[in-house]
């Protein structure tokens, strides 16, 4: 495996490209108690090149919350020299990875990247979709780990009518769980309903997401679409920016990650430092 440009120094950063099915995961983030994708991903890089007291320097694109799936994920960890050593530079592939892991996490890619490579901060945009299934669509039990079924039916258009007023760059604060020291202002640039005869999908892609924002939206529409929440009143709960009760953060299940976008390699740490300052009040427009 040849050193991309960027690599050199203290160590050499790697980037994973996967999936996986949520389901008996608590969520991405490594816990002490708990079984996570992270805790997973550790414990298989340990058994190939040993303990690591920093986690490999490992960040993830989206961090998921449990329950949560991933169909593109992305992942970057750091190895020193000596760590390279004791596995082998060619040996640092995805079918070893996956050898030490188990089917709910499917590796696609493995390969060394440039330190200027961030999977978190170099990330220009990511998409999500969220499946319902309502009173009118064909349920079936193979995909209830999938899907989240709702017993009365969803005006799909109605849906889309709402959807269209959150599109935009906005202060998200009604639909995300406040975080100290981050902000709520995302660009959400596609939210989409499609109707199929099994399902309803719910799209989104943004610049990023804050944490539940996805399945707090999707809440939200699924309040107007039964007739429990108008149009004005979203809207004036986008503007008012704080977390209310007129709708539920719907269930994690029917919620996964679809794709990570990235900027060209001469843009990568551009965008990372773009990535790490925080919006202000003032970009967004009137």
């Amino acid at each position: 495996m040849s050193k991309p440009a960027g690599s050199s120094g203290g160590f050499s950063r790697f980037r994973i490209d996967f999936s996986y099915d949520g389901t008996d995961f608590a969520g991405w983030a490594k816990q002490p108690t708990l079984r996570t994708v992270q805790g997973e991903m550790l414990k298989a890089l340990t058994k190939i090149f040993g303990e690591d007291k920093n986690d490999f320097g490992m960040r993830v694109a989206g961090r998921t919350d449990a329950g949560v799936h991933a169909l593109a994920q992305v992942c970057h960890f750091d190895l020193t020299p000596a760590q390279l050593k004791r596995a082998g530079r060619s040996k640092i592939t995805a079918k070893r990875l996956q050898t030490m892991l188990t089917q709910e996490i499917v590796i696609s890619n493995l390969v060394e990247v440039s330190h200027d490579f961030d999977a978190r901060f170099s990330a220009i945009g990511r998409s999500y979709r969220y499946l319902i299934a309502d009173r009118s669509t064909k349920k079936s039990p193979l995909t209830s780990r999938y899907v989240l079924w709702v017993l009365n039916d969803l005006d799909t258009e109605l849906m889309q009518s709402a959807a269209d007023v959150l599109v935009g760059l906005h202060d998200f604060g009604a639909f995300c769980k406040p975080r100290e020291g981050a902000t709520t202002i995302r660009e959400l640039r596609k939210l989409t309903i499609t109707r199929s005869e099994n399902q309803i999908e719910v799209y989104l892609e943004a610049d990023a997401f804050c944490r539940n924002q996805v399945r707090a939206i999707v809440g939200a529409l699924i309040a107007v679409g039964g007739k429990k929440l108008s149009i004005p009143e979203l809207a004036t709960i986008l503007k008012g920016k704080t977390r209310v009760s007129a709708f539920k953060v719907v269930a994690p299940h029917g919620l996964a990650l679809t794709s990570v976008e990235y900027p060209s390699d001469d843009q990568l740490a551009a965008q990372a430092e773009k990535a790490r300052r925080l919006r202000s009040p003032e970009e967004i427009s009137v």
